[in-house]
């Protein structure tokens, strides 16, 4: 009885899924604490007050100054995918344990959020992979080189400066 039961919920009563949800959304959407996107276009009869818009495009900069100003105004810079303290992507997740080994104060972006501002880092840097990591106003690369310059000891002293001006405000 109970083999016949999961059956019938894992495989779906009558061939339908049981997940199957007539629900469109629009927009970002929450669940569980995280945010979705869809590629659904933004209902007509919606109000243009209440349409999803782009978080950057309020601030009247483009999206290239954006990101110059990301990297002119942080010491360490980086364009993940998620965010250092729930990052969604071993690479992105690899770069920011690299980075805290220092005690350096880290600023990051999730591309995740907003695929503009993904292709204009990409454009920025002119490197295709995420994630990218700046320090001082220069592009580094990505996890692989992170870890590297930390084992051959390349990142300690690029981060001295910093990781100094961190201990002295302390």
């Amino acid at each position: 009885m109970a083999r016949l039961l999961s059956n019938i919920i894992l495989k779906g009563i009558g061939g339908y899924p049981v997940a199957n949800s007539a629900r469109i959304i629009s927009g970002p959407s929450y669940q569980n604490g995280m945010k979705y996107f869809s590629t659904v276009p933004n209902d007509p009869d919606t109000h243009e007050d209440f349409r999803p818009t782009s978080k950057l495009e309020s601030h009247g900069l483009s999206l290239k100054d954006i990101v110059e100003q990301d990297v002119k105004d942080n010491p360490v810079m980086i364009y993940m995918k998620g965010v250092p303290d729930f990052p969604q992507c071993g690479f992105s997740s690899l770069a920011v344990r690299v980075l805290r080994h220092y005690n350096v104060p880290i600023s990051a972006r999730n591309i995740l959020e907003d695929p503009e501002i993904k292709n204009a880092v990409k454009g920025f840097s002119s490197w295709p992979t995420f994630p990218q990591i700046f320090i001082k106003g220069e592009f580094i690369g990505g996890s692989d080189i992170i870890l590297t310059m930390h084992q051959n000891g390349e990142l300690k002293e690029k981060l001295k400066d910093i990781t100094a001006s961190v201990e002295k405000s302390e």
